[in-house]
């Protein structure tokens, strides 16, 4: 009996990485899995973290740190101290590490590790990414222009003149998601509402929006955000309970989620969101040709791109900085682009702004 404790525990890590070797080698393994059998794992899943009104994967996360600031020294305590029963403490204690290690290398392979190895959403779906041109991009960038003017006249604003959200939108994200589903059958089935962070400066720190817990199956966004950003970063967590892991393609489903919305304070962050990828990859490429594009943008537009949290948001939380900003931040987009290199994108970090690729290849075929 005590050796299944220990075994049982072996065997699963062993097929985990059978598993990520198998995906790792072949693609139709890993397209079979995504599209026949993640559906069936994903959806009790899903349906269960619902069930909480706060972000289980927030809580498993404290519940960890907790466990290695309480765990280390206690062991160390009880080995010292029960001289007479140091085998059963190193048994208790190195079985309990195992299984934990093991819980969270099955999540991560079945919920996320596979899905960077299968075809990718935009190939299946619409077309191969194509080469494209200057002047395309610069079409694309003055009809997002103008499409977020029209509807910066349509949104709600407050006395600074800047966009707010006055809809539910938890659930116009699910309505936006499952509106799209139709065209995209990887997007078919359950969505849960998004849940907000309580740690949320934490994630600020970190520079990020949103958060894709495997281990719980959840989608979560930093409630501390200015509220343009909730439809496209709800949407786009949502798109990786689907499979779609890849984070440039969920930056594009977000995209299409959001223009396709019957609510225009969705189609206007869509846009909004789109634009700031396409102005810095025009700056980012010197294509001076377009600056002067940038000169018709309107002063509603002006005030709510690229606006990460509030004014004075620093300031205001200073004192919740336990460590600094900086330190932080560094570390996560360390930790953020290994992930993704790790899995099989050599880009890293940068396969966030890939997105323009894929808004190319959808406006020019």
């Amino acid at each position: 009996m005590k050796k299944k404790r220990f075994l049982i525990p072996l065997i699963i890590c062993g097929l985990m990485i059978i598993v990520n070797i198998t995906a790792r080698c072949s693609e139709k393994f890993s397209d079979f899995y995504v599209l026949k059998i993640f559906p069936y794992i994903s959806a009790p899943l899903t349906r269960f973290s619902a069930l909480f009104p706060f972000s289980l994967g927030e809580i498993l996360i404290c519940t960890g740190i907790l466990l290695v600031l309480v765990g280390i020294p206690l062991f160390i305590i009880l080995i010292t101290v029960m001289k007479g029963r140091r085998k059963k403490v190193l048994s208790v204690y190195f079985c309990t590490v195992l299984w934990i290690f093991t819980y969270i290398l099955s999540t991560e392979t079945l919920n996320c590790f596979v899905m960077y190895q299968c075809t990718p959403f935009s190939e299946r779906y619409f077309s191969e990414s194509g080469e494209h041109n200057d002047e395309q991009l610069e079409k694309l960038y003055a009809m997002l222009i103008d499409k977020a003017n029209k509807l910066s006249k349509e949104v709600p604003r407050d006395s600074e003149n800047r966009f707010y959200l006055q809809c539910d939108y938890k659930a116009e994200a699910v309505k936006s998601m499952k509106n799209i589903s139709e065209d995209y059958e990887q997007l078919s089935g359950y969505f849960p509402k998004a849940k907000p962070i309580k740690f949320s400066y934490f994630m600020s720190q970190s520079n990020l929006l949103g958060i894709y817990f495997p281990f719980s199956m959840e989608a979560n966004y930093n409630a501390d955000a200015v509220d343009s950003n909730y439809p496209s970063t709800i949407c786009h967590e949502l798109a990786h309970l689907k499979g779609v892991i890849q984070e440039d393609e969920a930056n594009f489903i977000s995209f299409i989620a959001n223009i396709n919305s019957d609510n225009a304070e969705f189609r206007y962050s869509g846009y909004l969101n789109a634009l700031e990828y396409v102005h810095n990859e025009i700056y980012r490429q010197k294509i001076t040709s377009a600056y002067s594009i940038t000169d018709s943008i309107s002063d509603e537009v002006l005030n709510d791109w690229f606006r990460f949290v509030p004014d004075n948001y620093w300031e205001d939380n200073k004192e919740k900085e336990i460590i600094s900003t900086e330190v932080v931040e560094t570390v996560s987009d360390t930790a953020i682009d290994a992930n993704i290199k790790m899995n099989g994108r050599e880009d890293g970090i940068k396969t966030y702004s890939r997105v323009v690729d894929l808004l190319l290849d959808y406006y020019y075929k």
